[in-house]
Protein backbone atom coordinates (compact mmCIF):
# COMPACT_ATOMS: atom_id res chain seq x y z
CA UNK A 1 0.00 0.00 0.00
CA UNK A 2 1.28 3.51 -0.86
CA UNK A 3 2.28 5.43 1.91
CA UNK A 4 1.73 9.36 1.67
CA UNK A 5 4.57 12.12 3.05
CA UNK A 6 2.45 13.21 5.65
CA UNK A 7 1.31 9.57 7.38
CA UNK A 8 5.56 9.21 7.40
CA UNK A 9 6.09 7.89 3.76
CA UNK A 10 9.26 9.01 1.77
CA UNK A 11 8.12 12.09 0.09
CA UNK A 12 8.08 12.29 -3.84
CA UNK A 13 10.63 15.40 -4.01
CA UNK A 14 13.16 16.78 -1.59
CA UNK A 15 14.71 19.14 -3.51
CA UNK A 16 14.00 22.70 -3.60
CA UNK A 17 11.78 24.23 -6.43
CA UNK A 18 13.61 27.47 -8.68
CA UNK A 19 14.46 30.40 -6.82
CA UNK A 20 12.47 33.29 -6.70
CA UNK A 21 13.03 36.45 -7.44
CA UNK A 22 15.53 35.90 -10.06
CA UNK A 23 18.76 37.90 -10.38
CA UNK A 24 21.70 38.49 -12.28
CA UNK A 25 24.99 40.31 -12.13
CA UNK A 26 23.70 43.29 -14.08
CA UNK A 27 21.40 44.12 -11.29
CA UNK A 28 24.20 44.08 -8.97
CA UNK A 29 26.38 46.80 -11.28
CA UNK A 30 22.79 48.63 -11.73
CA UNK A 31 22.22 49.20 -7.60
CA UNK A 32 25.90 49.69 -7.23
CA UNK A 33 24.94 53.07 -9.87
CA UNK A 34 22.12 54.05 -7.41
CA UNK A 35 24.58 53.68 -4.42
CA UNK A 36 27.50 54.97 -6.18
CA UNK A 37 25.09 58.09 -7.05
CA UNK A 38 24.03 59.26 -4.19
CA UNK A 39 20.50 60.12 -5.43
CA UNK A 40 18.58 57.31 -3.95
CA UNK A 41 15.09 58.23 -4.27
CA UNK A 42 12.39 59.17 -6.74
CA UNK A 43 14.67 61.81 -8.54
CA UNK A 44 17.23 59.27 -9.78
CA UNK A 45 17.62 58.93 -13.32
CA UNK A 46 16.77 55.32 -13.06
CA UNK A 47 13.46 55.82 -12.28
CA UNK A 48 12.41 57.42 -15.45
CA UNK A 49 14.10 55.36 -17.44
CA UNK A 50 12.24 52.05 -15.62
CA UNK A 51 8.57 53.89 -16.51
CA UNK A 52 9.59 54.54 -19.94
CA UNK A 53 10.65 51.40 -21.03
CA UNK A 54 8.26 49.46 -18.93
CA UNK A 55 5.38 51.67 -20.86
CA UNK A 56 6.76 50.67 -23.88
CA UNK A 57 6.87 46.83 -22.73
CA UNK A 58 2.92 47.62 -22.07
CA UNK A 59 2.23 49.72 -25.63
CA UNK A 60 1.11 52.88 -23.64
CA UNK A 61 2.96 56.27 -23.65
CA UNK A 62 2.89 56.91 -19.54
CA UNK A 63 3.98 54.96 -16.99
CA UNK A 64 3.66 56.10 -12.89
CA UNK A 65 6.01 54.42 -10.11
CA UNK A 66 5.00 53.90 -6.84
CA UNK A 67 5.53 52.39 -3.50
CA UNK A 68 3.39 49.51 -4.32
CA UNK A 69 0.48 48.49 -6.37
CA UNK A 70 -2.22 49.40 -3.62
CA UNK A 71 -0.82 53.07 -3.83
CA UNK A 72 -1.51 52.98 -7.40
CA UNK A 73 -5.05 51.07 -7.65
CA UNK A 74 -5.93 54.75 -4.88
CA UNK A 75 -4.53 57.07 -7.05
CA UNK A 76 -5.66 55.55 -10.46
CA UNK A 77 -9.46 56.16 -8.29
CA UNK A 78 -8.31 59.31 -6.44
CA UNK A 79 -7.47 61.01 -9.97
CA UNK A 80 -11.15 59.97 -11.53
CA UNK A 81 -12.72 62.51 -8.48
CA UNK A 82 -14.00 58.84 -6.54
CA UNK A 83 -14.58 59.96 -3.18
CA UNK A 84 -17.39 59.64 -0.07
CA UNK A 85 -21.42 58.42 -1.76
CA UNK A 86 -19.10 57.13 -4.69
CA UNK A 87 -19.13 53.39 -5.38
CA UNK A 88 -16.70 51.09 -7.50
CA UNK A 89 -17.50 47.63 -9.22
CA UNK A 90 -14.92 45.08 -7.89
CA UNK A 91 -14.83 41.53 -7.98
CA UNK A 92 -15.14 39.18 -4.36
CA UNK A 93 -12.45 36.59 -5.65
CA UNK A 94 -9.12 39.18 -5.51
CA UNK A 95 -6.45 40.19 -3.37
CA UNK A 96 -8.10 42.75 -0.42
CA UNK A 97 -6.57 45.45 -1.86
CA UNK A 98 -8.59 45.34 -4.52
CA UNK A 99 -11.42 46.67 -2.54
CA UNK A 100 -9.68 48.43 0.06
CA UNK A 101 -8.47 51.06 -2.37
CA UNK A 102 -11.51 52.18 -2.68
CA UNK A 103 -12.70 52.44 1.12
CA UNK A 104 -9.51 53.99 1.58
CA UNK A 105 -11.35 57.10 -0.38
CA UNK A 106 -14.59 56.94 1.35
CA UNK A 107 -16.87 55.22 -1.52
CA UNK A 108 -17.94 51.78 -1.16
CA UNK A 109 -17.17 48.27 -3.03
CA UNK A 110 -19.71 47.08 -4.70
CA UNK A 111 -19.16 43.20 -4.94
CA UNK A 112 -20.07 42.11 -8.32
CA UNK A 113 -19.58 38.01 -8.78
CA UNK A 114 -16.82 36.40 -11.30
CA UNK A 115 -17.51 34.22 -13.98
CA UNK A 116 -17.57 30.55 -13.32
CA UNK A 117 -15.32 29.20 -16.20
CA UNK A 118 -12.06 31.90 -15.54
CA UNK A 119 -12.21 33.43 -12.10
CA UNK A 120 -12.77 36.75 -13.69
CA UNK A 121 -15.48 39.45 -13.48
CA UNK A 122 -18.28 38.65 -15.03
CA UNK A 123 -19.44 41.09 -17.26
CA UNK A 124 -23.29 40.18 -16.73
CA UNK A 125 -23.14 40.57 -12.69
CA UNK A 126 -21.04 43.78 -13.41
CA UNK A 127 -23.65 45.46 -15.39
CA UNK A 128 -26.32 44.56 -12.68
CA UNK A 129 -24.00 45.97 -10.18
CA UNK A 130 -24.12 49.03 -11.92
CA UNK A 131 -26.07 52.44 -10.22
CA UNK A 132 -26.04 56.07 -10.61
CA UNK A 133 -23.47 56.13 -8.06
CA UNK A 134 -20.74 54.38 -9.79
CA UNK A 135 -18.21 55.94 -10.78
CA UNK A 136 -15.40 53.25 -11.82
CA UNK A 137 -14.97 49.28 -12.39
CA UNK A 138 -11.93 47.31 -11.00
CA UNK A 139 -11.37 44.33 -12.99
CA UNK A 140 -9.01 41.85 -12.10
CA UNK A 141 -6.54 39.95 -14.72
CA UNK A 142 -6.92 36.88 -12.03
CA UNK A 143 -3.73 34.64 -11.74
CA UNK A 144 -2.19 36.33 -14.89
CA UNK A 145 -5.74 35.35 -17.47
CA UNK A 146 -6.79 38.81 -18.92
CA UNK A 147 -10.10 39.35 -17.92
CA UNK A 148 -13.00 39.55 -20.97
CA UNK A 149 -11.97 42.88 -22.16
CA UNK A 150 -14.30 42.92 -24.66
CA UNK A 151 -17.65 42.44 -22.85
CA UNK A 152 -16.72 44.29 -19.94
CA UNK A 153 -15.39 47.39 -22.07
CA UNK A 154 -18.53 47.31 -23.65
CA UNK A 155 -20.90 47.62 -20.56
CA UNK A 156 -18.41 49.97 -19.32
CA UNK A 157 -18.71 51.97 -22.60
CA UNK A 158 -23.00 52.01 -22.50
CA UNK A 159 -22.64 53.16 -18.83
CA UNK A 160 -19.96 55.73 -19.18
CA UNK A 161 -18.07 54.25 -16.65
CA UNK A 162 -14.08 54.21 -16.22
CA UNK A 163 -11.99 50.69 -16.60
CA UNK A 164 -8.96 50.56 -13.99
CA UNK A 165 -7.46 46.84 -14.64
CA UNK A 166 -6.10 45.53 -11.94
CA UNK A 167 -3.18 43.82 -13.30
CA UNK A 168 -1.07 42.81 -10.71
CA UNK A 169 -0.92 39.36 -11.64
CA UNK A 170 -0.45 40.12 -14.87
CA UNK A 171 2.51 41.35 -16.28
CA UNK A 172 3.26 39.95 -20.11
CA UNK A 173 0.35 39.11 -20.42
CA UNK A 174 -2.06 40.38 -23.54
CA UNK A 175 -5.94 40.21 -24.84
CA UNK A 176 -5.67 39.32 -28.29
CA UNK A 177 -2.95 40.93 -29.29
CA UNK A 178 -3.09 43.99 -26.89
CA UNK A 179 -0.89 44.00 -23.38
CA UNK A 180 -2.68 44.15 -20.62
CA UNK A 181 -2.74 48.02 -19.10
CA UNK A 182 -3.40 49.55 -22.05
CA UNK A 183 -6.74 48.38 -22.85
CA UNK A 184 -8.62 50.07 -19.95
CA UNK A 185 -8.06 54.35 -18.97
CA UNK A 186 -5.75 53.18 -16.62
CA UNK A 187 -3.72 50.11 -14.92
CA UNK A 188 -2.10 48.84 -11.96
CA UNK A 189 0.33 46.67 -11.43
CA UNK A 190 2.18 45.20 -8.36
CA UNK A 191 6.07 44.42 -8.20
CA UNK A 192 4.99 42.75 -4.41
CA UNK A 193 7.96 39.91 -3.31
CA UNK A 194 5.42 37.37 -5.13
CA UNK A 195 4.67 38.59 -8.26
CA UNK A 196 6.26 37.72 -11.89
CA UNK A 197 8.31 40.94 -11.48
CA UNK A 198 9.68 42.40 -8.40
CA UNK A 199 11.81 44.69 -6.64
CA UNK A 200 10.24 43.44 -3.06
CA UNK A 201 7.47 46.47 -3.11
CA UNK A 202 6.44 48.28 -5.60
CA UNK A 203 4.15 49.54 -8.47
CA UNK A 204 3.11 51.18 -11.35
CA UNK A 205 -0.01 52.86 -12.90
CA UNK A 206 -0.18 52.88 -17.01
CA UNK A 207 -2.33 55.22 -18.94
CA UNK A 208 -2.31 56.32 -23.00
CA UNK A 209 -4.14 59.32 -21.82
CA UNK A 210 -1.70 62.44 -21.59
CA UNK A 211 -4.09 64.57 -19.32
CA UNK A 212 -4.97 61.05 -16.42
CA UNK A 213 -0.91 61.13 -16.72
CA UNK A 214 -0.25 64.18 -15.56
CA UNK A 215 -2.96 64.35 -12.49
CA UNK A 216 -1.85 60.21 -11.75
CA UNK A 217 2.09 62.35 -11.74
CA UNK A 218 0.94 65.25 -9.70
CA UNK A 219 -0.95 63.17 -7.08
CA UNK A 220 2.71 61.37 -6.15
CA UNK A 221 4.24 64.27 -6.09
CA UNK A 222 3.11 66.42 -3.75
CA UNK A 223 0.56 67.87 -6.13
CA UNK A 224 3.39 69.44 -8.12
CA UNK A 225 3.33 70.03 -11.77
CA UNK A 226 6.25 69.40 -14.07
CA UNK A 227 6.71 72.30 -15.27
CA UNK A 228 6.30 74.19 -12.08
CA UNK A 229 8.19 75.75 -8.76
CA UNK A 230 9.72 73.11 -6.40
CA UNK A 231 7.88 74.27 -3.47
CA UNK A 232 4.45 75.07 -5.96
CA UNK A 233 1.67 72.69 -5.22
CA UNK A 234 -1.31 73.63 -6.95
CA UNK A 235 -3.02 70.51 -6.48
CA UNK A 236 -3.97 68.26 -3.33
CA UNK A 237 -1.23 64.76 -3.14
CA UNK A 238 1.10 63.02 -0.63
CA UNK A 239 4.61 61.59 -1.59
CA UNK A 240 4.45 58.01 -4.06
CA UNK A 241 7.76 57.95 -5.17
CA UNK A 242 9.32 54.94 -6.32
CA UNK A 243 13.15 54.52 -5.08
CA UNK A 244 16.12 54.31 -7.64
CA UNK A 245 16.77 51.07 -5.81
CA UNK A 246 13.51 49.62 -6.55
CA UNK A 247 14.02 50.54 -9.96
CA UNK A 248 17.13 49.55 -10.63
CA UNK A 249 16.27 46.31 -9.72
CA UNK A 250 13.03 45.92 -11.73
CA UNK A 251 15.35 47.24 -15.16
CA UNK A 252 16.68 43.43 -15.06
CA UNK A 253 13.28 42.10 -13.93
CA UNK A 254 11.26 43.54 -17.31
CA UNK A 255 14.48 42.55 -19.46
CA UNK A 256 13.48 39.00 -18.18
CA UNK A 257 10.03 38.87 -17.98
CA UNK A 258 8.83 37.62 -21.50
CA UNK A 259 11.60 34.42 -21.47
CA UNK A 260 9.75 34.15 -18.17
CA UNK A 261 5.81 34.02 -19.37
CA UNK A 262 6.76 31.73 -22.35
CA UNK A 263 8.01 29.20 -19.59
CA UNK A 264 5.07 29.52 -17.75
CA UNK A 265 3.00 29.12 -20.33
CA UNK A 266 4.88 25.71 -21.56
CA UNK A 267 4.54 24.60 -18.13
CA UNK A 268 1.20 25.11 -17.99
CA UNK A 269 0.49 23.09 -20.73
CA UNK A 270 2.31 20.29 -19.86
CA UNK A 271 1.05 19.90 -16.41
CA UNK A 272 -2.41 20.52 -17.96
CA UNK A 273 -1.95 17.43 -20.17
CA UNK A 274 -0.95 15.14 -17.27
CA UNK A 275 -2.71 15.67 -13.78
CA UNK A 276 -5.26 13.38 -14.79
CA UNK A 277 -8.69 13.54 -13.31
CA UNK A 278 -9.94 15.17 -10.40
CA UNK A 279 -7.61 18.27 -11.37
CA UNK A 280 -8.98 20.44 -14.09
CA UNK A 281 -7.43 23.61 -15.05
CA UNK A 282 -8.96 26.95 -15.31
CA UNK A 283 -10.28 27.60 -18.38
CA UNK A 284 -7.76 29.32 -20.44
CA UNK A 285 -9.69 32.05 -22.73
CA UNK A 286 -7.82 31.77 -25.81
CA UNK A 287 -8.42 35.30 -26.93
CA UNK A 288 -5.84 35.80 -24.02
CA UNK A 289 -3.05 34.80 -26.48
CA UNK A 290 -0.49 35.55 -23.59
CA UNK A 291 -1.35 34.54 -19.97
CA UNK A 292 1.43 34.89 -17.52
CA UNK A 293 0.35 32.26 -14.59
CA UNK A 294 1.16 34.60 -11.42
CA UNK A 295 -1.27 31.26 -10.14
CA UNK A 296 -1.85 28.12 -11.86
CA UNK A 297 -5.30 27.03 -10.46
CA UNK A 298 -7.35 23.99 -10.64
CA UNK A 299 -10.29 22.90 -9.94
CA UNK A 300 -10.44 20.08 -7.05
CA UNK A 301 -13.18 17.11 -7.39
CA UNK A 302 -13.21 15.22 -3.90
CA UNK A 303 -14.96 11.97 -5.41
CA UNK A 304 -11.44 11.80 -7.85
CA UNK A 305 -9.50 11.17 -4.45
CA UNK A 306 -11.81 9.07 -2.40
CA UNK A 307 -13.71 11.63 -0.99
CA UNK A 308 -10.47 13.29 0.23
CA UNK A 309 -11.12 17.25 1.09
CA UNK A 310 -9.79 19.86 -0.77
CA UNK A 311 -7.55 21.34 2.06
CA UNK A 312 -6.56 17.76 3.14
CA UNK A 313 -5.37 17.28 -0.66
CA UNK A 314 -3.25 20.17 -0.38
CA UNK A 315 -1.60 19.48 2.87
CA UNK A 316 -0.83 15.86 1.61
CA UNK A 317 0.85 17.21 -1.82
CA UNK A 318 2.74 19.78 0.44
CA UNK A 319 4.03 17.32 2.41
CA UNK A 320 5.27 15.68 -0.77
CA UNK A 321 7.20 18.65 -1.64
CA UNK A 322 5.30 20.21 -3.72
CA UNK A 323 4.30 23.37 -2.52
CA UNK A 324 0.47 24.23 -2.95
CA UNK A 325 -2.39 26.78 -1.78
CA UNK A 326 -6.51 26.77 -1.36
CA UNK A 327 -5.98 30.19 -1.93
CA UNK A 328 -8.34 32.88 -0.62
CA UNK A 329 -10.33 30.97 2.26
CA UNK A 330 -13.31 33.21 1.81
CA UNK A 331 -14.75 35.65 -0.86
CA UNK A 332 -14.03 39.35 -0.06
CA UNK A 333 -18.27 39.94 -0.10
CA UNK A 334 -17.70 37.70 2.84
CA UNK A 335 -14.87 39.25 4.87
CA UNK A 336 -16.15 40.91 8.38
CA UNK A 337 -14.29 44.40 7.34
CA UNK A 338 -16.73 44.51 4.44
CA UNK A 339 -19.93 43.91 6.39
CA UNK A 340 -21.19 47.69 6.85
CA UNK A 341 -20.68 48.08 3.19
CA UNK A 342 -23.80 45.85 2.42
CA UNK A 343 -22.29 43.58 0.00
CA UNK A 344 -24.36 41.11 -2.41
CA UNK A 345 -24.07 37.45 -2.45
CA UNK A 346 -21.64 35.98 -4.86
CA UNK A 347 -22.24 32.44 -4.97
CA UNK A 348 -19.77 31.76 -7.77
CA UNK A 349 -17.04 33.35 -5.85
CA UNK A 350 -17.76 31.40 -2.62
CA UNK A 351 -17.83 28.00 -4.59
CA UNK A 352 -14.84 28.79 -5.94
CA UNK A 353 -12.97 29.01 -2.52
CA UNK A 354 -14.05 25.70 -1.55
CA UNK A 355 -12.67 23.88 -4.60
CA UNK A 356 -9.47 25.78 -6.14
CA UNK A 357 -6.06 24.47 -5.86
CA UNK A 358 -3.10 27.20 -6.26
CA UNK A 359 0.10 26.47 -7.41
CA UNK A 360 2.65 30.16 -7.42
CA UNK A 361 4.34 30.83 -10.37
CA UNK A 362 7.69 30.46 -9.18
CA UNK A 363 6.67 26.67 -9.87
CA UNK A 364 6.00 27.23 -13.43
CA UNK A 365 10.06 28.02 -14.09
CA UNK A 366 10.61 24.57 -13.01
CA UNK A 367 11.69 21.71 -16.20
CA UNK A 368 9.68 18.97 -17.47
CA UNK A 369 11.96 16.64 -15.70
CA UNK A 370 11.28 18.60 -12.29
CA UNK A 371 7.03 19.05 -13.22
CA UNK A 372 6.96 15.37 -13.65
CA UNK A 373 7.39 15.12 -10.32
CA UNK A 374 4.31 17.11 -9.48
CA UNK A 375 2.49 14.65 -11.67
CA UNK A 376 4.12 11.84 -9.69
CA UNK A 377 3.11 13.29 -6.38
CA UNK A 378 -0.80 13.65 -7.76
CA UNK A 379 -0.54 10.23 -8.98
CA UNK A 380 0.76 9.09 -4.98
CA UNK A 381 -2.14 10.83 -3.65
CA UNK A 382 -4.88 9.16 -5.70
CA UNK A 383 -3.25 5.93 -5.48
CA UNK A 384 -3.35 5.78 -2.02
CA UNK A 385 -6.82 6.72 -1.40
CA UNK A 386 -8.05 4.39 -3.50
CA UNK A 387 -6.27 1.64 -2.29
Amino acid sequence: MTRLAIDGGTPVRTAGWPAWPVWEEADRVRLGQVLESAEWGGYNPIVREFEQAFAASVGVPHAISAPNGSLTLQAALQVLGVGPGDEVVVPPYTFIATAFCVTQLGARPVFADVDAATLNLSADAFRAAITDRTKAVIPVHFAGLPADMDAIGAVAADAGIPVIEDAAHAHGSSWRGQRVGSIGAMASFSFQASKNMTSGEGGVCTTADDDLAERLWSVGNLGRVRDGQWYEHPHLGTNYRMSGWAAAVLMGQLERLDAQVDRRMAAARYLSDRLGPGLTPVAWDRRADRHSFHLYCLRYDAAAFGGLSRDDFVAALTAEGVPASGGYPMSLSRQPVFAPYDPADCPVSDAVCDEIVWFTQKLLLADDHDLDDIVEAVAKIRSAVEG
